[in-house]
Order: structure tokens, then sequence, then C-alpha cells
């Protein structure tokens, strides 16, 4: 596994790896006029440009066997969606390909993002993720994080809930 930082050449990719794996993800159970709406607004080229471009903000391809497996995304101080503070780091996008699935690349993602704010300074990592999403709040759960709150999130015309889920570095 290889992690790449992703740049504003990379855009195209990770516009395609975003919509691929949220519709893959989360597909089945939305609206597909819901699903259509969110994508066309998170995942347009200016919309990853300007988070790309966002202090505070990073996302990185990861590549297996030089094929691109997944992509995490993380932000610190004033970047994150929800205030934290500044000893917080959020990982707002973990997505790992359907054929790349069951392999531990999560779990890469998830140390790798623990490393990150440990050498940030960061006591605490969060994370969202959909009340309905029991798979992933086990996983979380397993990789030592705990439910701690929730927020809203919208899905087209959908008002969505997310568990915050966090632990300590």
């Amino acid at each position: 596994m290889q992690l790449q930082r992703v740049t504003s050449a990379e855009i195209a990719a990770l516009r395609k790896i975003s919509i691929e794996t949220f519709t893959a993800t989360f597909g089945s159970q939305n609206t597909p006029a819901n699903l259509h709406a969110y994508l066309a607004r998170a995942y347009s080229e200016a919309q990853l440009t300007r988070e790309l471009n966002q202090p505070g903000t990073t996302f990185e391809l990861m590549l297996v066997d030089h094929q691109l497996a997944g992509y995490l995304k993380l932000n610190v101080g004033a970047a994150q969606s929800e205030s934290m503070g500044a000893d917080a780091l959020e990982v707002e996008r973990i997505y790992v390909k359907q054929a790349f699935k069951r392999q531990g690349l999560g779990t890469a993602l998830i140390t790798h993002a623990l490393q990150v704010a440990q050498q940030g300074g960061q006591r605490t990592v969060w994370l969202g993720v959909w009340e309905h999403n029991d798979a992933a709040q086990a996983f979380y759960a397993h990789m030592g994080f705990e439910a701690v709150s929730d927020h809203v999130f919208q899905l087209g015309d959908d008002v969505q809930r997310d568990i915050i889920m966090s632990r300590s570095v």
C-alpha cells in the first residue's frame, strides 16, 4: 500500500473514486434523486478543488500495486466540519473500493490518520458515521473509537444523522 497526497492534477481521479465509492456504499439506501443531488454538489471538480485548497485539509489517494484502491480526507483546525478545537483531527472521508475491501486497508488508513494526528500535535481523532452503517460503526469501535455525539448530514433533501465517534491518539 502506498499513500499519495492529492494535488490539483489528480482532481479528476479524486472525483471519480469519490463518486464510485460513495455510490457503492450508500446508493442502494437512498433515492436516486437524493444521491444525484448530493454527488453533483459534493463531488464536482470545483467543490473538490475548493476543499483541496482549504488550509488544514489534505486528501491522500491509496494505491495498491499501482492501482487506485481508496482515499482519505483529513481536516484540522478551522477545516473541520464541526468545531472540535485545535487539538483534534477529523477523518471526514475514508473510502475503499469494493474490490479492495477486507484486505486491511481501512485499518491502515485509520492507523495513518492516527499517526498524522500524533505528528501534528492533535490529541483526538474523530469522524462522523451514518447511524445506519452498522458495519462501519463496528469497525471504528474495533479501532478504539467511541460514540460521543451526533450531527446532521444532508443528502439531497433527506436530513440524516451521523454519529460522531472519537478516540484519543
